[in-house]
């Protein structure tokens, strides 16, 4: 069925979107942590990222937009990708070594570090509501890790760098979605991090082909990774982020029961306490920026 000429309204048709987001990203979850379990975080990202070649290739031949391939911001288009390739490679080795639940919160913290960081980056001005938001995300990390000689562990490092390096990729994305097509930037995505990754799991002149079974939980990885994106971007285009960011956090109870039934991990209250926290200052700042944005508007 085609959603969009349902009569579905423009809420409900995002609140669908949002839902296959959630799955898409749950599945990639899942199937990344059964991956991990035979291949490296960069071998993963190879296979992965070769994946991605194809169906981009394909949609793009099928939609005809290849022809908005273009090469004069490739500079640009590696440093996303290699902010992407880092935080990417953290986040598949933090849901080897940590619970899920702990480590999809902490990948929550990406929009408080693009507020950090969009000053620098992005050029935009520091208010004082972002500073609140900024803290009050901080104290959820706190909340959610507990930071002790004993919860400092490699997991809980690799997952909070992970943020950090998607923050950097939301950033430098938005700066190439002024200039460049989806499939453009989609292209370059995949085919750079797949050099990445060849360049990254080779170094040691040893990388490991799949085996069948694994093989099968890369390829639902590469198609997980874009239906995921590409329904949260549509999702964005329907509804404002103030309803699609809470939509988004049904993530964190869903990968929290996954991770009980499937891996007997234990719920912990204290990520659910950490990971609230944390969306309250996201939402937050999505409802400051859009009584800023409603008022130059007004004006």
């Amino acid at each position: 069925m085609d959603v969009s000429t349902s009569g579905f309204s423009p809420l409900v048709r995002a609140a669908f979107l949002m839902v296959g987001a959630i799955l898409a990203f749950s599945t990639m979850t899942v199937a990344g942590r059964e991956a991990g379990a035979e291949l490296d975080t960069f071998e993963i990202m190879t296979y992965r990222s070769v994946v991605g070649i194809g169906i981009v290739c394909l949609i793009g031949w099928w939609s005809g937009t290849l022809s908005s391939i273009r090469t004069e911001r490739l500079g640009l288009h590696a440093l996303r990708n290699l902010s992407h390739f880092a935080g990417q490679n953290l986040w598949f080795l933090a849901i080897t070594l940590i619970p899920l639940a702990q480590v999809v919160a902490l990948e929550f913290t990406s929009p408080i570090w693009v507020l950090l960081l969009s000053p620098l980056i992005l050029g935009e001005r520091m208010t004082l509501v972002r500073i609140l938001g900024v803290c009050l995300g901080f104290i959820g990390v706190l909340i959610v890790v507990r930071p002790s000689v004993e919860t400092l562990s490699p997991g809980v490092l690799a997952a909070a760098l992970a943020a950090i390096g998607f923050a950097g990729s939301l950033m430098l994305t938005k700066r190439l979605t002024r200039t460049e097509s989806i499939t453009c930037i989609l292209f370059y995505l995949t085919t750079m991090q797949a050099v990445f990754g060849l360049i990254c799991a080779g170094y040691d002149a040893e990388m490991h082909w799949p085996s069948v079974q694994v093989m099968w939980w890369v390829v639902l990885i590469g198609f997980a990774g874009l239906a995921a994106h590409f329904c949260l971007t549509q999702a964005l285009r329907l509804a404002p982020a103030m309803v699609i960011v809470p939509i988004d956090f049904a993530r964190i109870p869903l990968i929290a029961t996954i991770g009980a039934v499937v891996y007997a991990e234990s719920l912990d209250i204290y990520v659910i306490v950490g990971a609230a926290v944390i969306f309250a200052a996201n939402y937050l700042n999505i409802w400051n920026e859009r009584r800023l944005s409603g008022q130059a508007v007004g004006r």
